[in-house]
């Protein structure tokens, strides 16, 4: 019994968390307040996306890997093994780590756009922008669409930083012609919101909420801070 209760404070203070960060009805919060665990599993069931509950459990095991690869590179630093501490630094969002771990990997071979992808990652996070378009270039070059489309966003999205505002707005057209990602599309109209273009902002976030009507629940629980950014962006540029 007094496992359970353990367990339903876990899932009640990791639905909280994901209420304040995902903000839906204020009614589940105070569901998951008043009824605890049971309240907390069916926020979950409703509301939640099921990677990011099993992802909130798996933070101890999840660490228990990481010292043990930690000490597993020193006998044998392959590169898959740095490509894997690297993978799991970045879920437990430790940046600086999981850059070195992939600059390690890198070191030994490239023939994998993929850890170039997780390297720009964490480089973006430490505001590393110029080695972010270094290691995206690499990567867009091979496949655009990479990480549906969030590689070649993110790419945008540092060239912007670096001070290269025509190729940043060249590749942010290209999104918004080609992709039809939640989160893609709303950077492209914040963007274009940005610097002058606000008409075609406009209709990238209609675009983007209309599209949620269609969408399947578990896509719309998924897409739904995309979707809130777009809606207040577009009350912004209605006030300005």
């Amino acid at each position: 019994m007094r496992g359970f209760f353990g367990f339903g404070l876990i899932l009640q203070i990791a639905a909280i968390v994901h209420w304040s960060r995902r903000r839906p009805a204020s009614y589940w919060l105070w569901i998951i307040i008043m009824f605890g665990g049971l309240g907390a599993l069916a926020y979950f069931l409703v509301e939640g996306d099921f990677r990011e509950v099993t992802h909130t459990f798996k933070g101890p095991s999840r660490r228990k890997r990481i010292r043990a690869l930690q000490v597993l590179v020193l006998d044998n630093p392959s590169a898959g093994n740095y490509e894997e501490l690297g993978e799991l630094l970045l879920e437990e969002r430790k940046w600086k780590e999981a850059r070195e771990a992939y600059d390690r990997a890198l070191a030994v071979r490239t023939d994998s756009i993929d850890p170039f992808y997780r390297r720009a990652i964490a480089e973006f996070e430490l505001g590393e922008y110029e080695g972010v378009v270094r290691d995206l270039e690499h990567v867009v070059k091979v496949d655009p669409k990479y990480g549906y489309w969030n590689a070649y966003c993110l790419y945008a999205k540092s060239l912007a930083k670096t001070g290269r505002p025509q190729e940043a707005m060249e590749s942010f057209e290209k999104l918004a012609e080609k992709s039809t990602a939640s989160e893609t599309m709303y950077e492209a109209a914040a963007f274009y919101a940005d610097n002058g273009r606000e008409g075609e902002a406009r209709e990238i976030v209609q675009r983007l909420v209309a599209r949620a009507v269609t969408m399947p629940a578990y896509q719309k629980r998924r897409d739904r801070p995309w979707i809130r950014k777009g809606k207040a962006l577009e009350r912004k540029m209605g006030k300005a």
